[in-house]
């Protein structure tokens, strides 16, 4: 059976690891934010789940990029107030409800504000929560990702691959 080595919410294929490219800072400061819903990758990607995980925070509170990157949409997407960063190693992560501060080409660090937390998130149990979603790869084959897994050090974890 071949395995897979899971480190940092990251999968290792072949020995080639993502895990030097991008370590993510929490984007509600100062502190660690708690986190009101993980994440819950479906079984399908089509199928239902929790694709990033809720923090709670307050309206108004500044939310910074994770990481330095390029900003790729800062607007309103599906109704609600939307930024998403593009990382090195191939990893986006997106940030809402968030009043932007930012526009699209912008460079940016883990220092820079996004821009504010906006209040209504929905199933949030508190006034304000940021939905924090991260993803790898290129578009049409991007994974999410948990991406409190990319915060710091984890475990090595083996995992059966299929087939």
């Amino acid at each position: 059976m071949r395995m897979v080595a899971v480190l940092a919410g990251m999968l290792l294929f072949a020995g080639v690891s993502h895990a030097d490219d991008v370590r993510l800072h929490w984007p509600l400061r100062p502190g660690t934010p708690a986190v009101s819903r993980a994440f819950d990758a479906p079984a399908r990607d089509w199928q239902p789940g929790h694709r990033g995980v809720d923090l709670a925070g307050t309206a108004g509170q500044p939310v910074y990029a994770a990481a330095a990157g390029v900003v790729v949409f800062a607007g309103v997407l599906a109704g609600r107030p939307v930024v998403s960063v593009q990382h090195a190693g191939g990893l986006r992560t997106s940030y809402e409800p968030v009043q932007a501060a930012v526009r699209a080409g912008q460079q940016v660090t883990a220092a820079t504000p996004l821009g504010r937390l906006a209040a209504g998130h929905s199933g949030c149990p508190v006034a304000a929560c940021l939905h924090w979603g991260a993803m790898w790869g290129p578009a049409q084959r991007a994974r999410y990702v948990d991406p409190l897994g990319l915060l710091g050090a984890m475990p090595v974890r083996l995992k059966p691959l299929p087939g």
